[in-house]
């Protein structure tokens, strides 16, 4: 008999191959953007089928609108501005707004 494999498993499994598409992803990007890309998209199709959630470390590494991979210098222009830190995606040309946390606490 096969054993079945439990929802938080499957969730742990996903996330290991997650981050190792996106180690994959950050590798190729000197060489062929599109890999990266495909491998961005693979690794959220992944996410999706599972119930996951990126971690926000890796959710950063990607544009929201176009879900291209994000190098900057080369398809990306960050800046801070007022407790935010602002992503330019150069590729949809869609701006990406984080808030900056202060660890005072």
């Amino acid at each position: 008999m096969s054993k079945r494999i439990s929802k938080k498993e499957k969730q742990e499994i996903a996330l290991n191959k997650i981050k190792k598409l996106f180690t994959e992803a950050s590798n190729q990007s000197k060489k062929n953007l599109s890999l990266s890309t495909r491998y961005v998209d693979i690794a959220r199709k992944m996410a999706m089928k599972v119930n996951l959630r990126i971690p926000r470390e890796l959710k950063r590494r990607f544009c929201k609108h176009c879900y291209h991979y994000l190098v900057p210098g080369k398809n990306c222009r960050v800046r801070i501005h007022k407790n935010k830190v602002i992503y330019y995606c150069a590729d949809c040309k869609k701006y990406m707004r984080y808030m900056l946390t202060t660890k005072d606490q």
